[in-house]
């Protein structure tokens, strides 16, 4: 089988490349930014990392996928007898690009439960990824938080509009 992919549908190649750090390093940051949308990397840029001036938006991309990245790195680490490194990896594929360095054959249910939860979420707002986007999963958290504590939906001091959450829940 020279396609790369094993008979569970692994992509094999970057097995062998499970400990190198240079490579996982800037794979998962081409990931990272492909994940976050063409907007948010365009205004990064033009407002020169400054997250003040930053937009309602770019503030939440950033800090759901971050978000995202550690609670899944962590549970990752957790769950699977892997490096912290291939935890970190996992956590940031799963949500758009779907890469392995570790036979996900090989994983827990609990482990795949992780993945699939963020392959579920995916990518943010006008990114080359799927998923429900980060934007809707922070309206959906910050829904059922007003829900439970009776007080108004935000998100970094903006109130989030009224029908946004029945809209995300749809």
């Amino acid at each position: 089988n020279n396609s790369g992919f094993d008979i569970l549908g692994n992509f094999q190649n970057l097995i062998p490349y499970r400990d190198n750090v240079l490579l996982n390093l800037i794979t998962c940051g081409l990931i990272f930014f492909g994940g976050i949308g063409f907007l948010v990397i365009r205004e990064m840029w033009m407002k020169k990392l400054n997250w003040r001036k930053f937009s309602m938006h770019a503030k939440v991309v950033i800090s759901v996928s971050v978000a995202l990245i550690i609670t899944g790195t962590v549970l990752l680490k957790l769950t699977e007898e892997v490096t912290w490194l291939g935890a970190f990896f996992h956590s940031v594929s799963a949500r758009t690009a779907g890469f392995s360095t570790y036979p996900l054959g090989n994983f827990s249910n609990a482990g795949l439960l992780v993945l699939t939860v963020l392959m579920f979420i995916g990518a943010s707002p006008g990114s080359t990824g799927g998923g429900i986007k980060t934007s809707t999963f922070l309206v959906l958290i910050q829904g059922i938080k007003s829900a439970a504590t009776n007080r108004t939906e935000k998100a970094f001091r903006n109130a989030i509009p009224k029908n946004a959450f029945k809209k995300a829940s749809v």
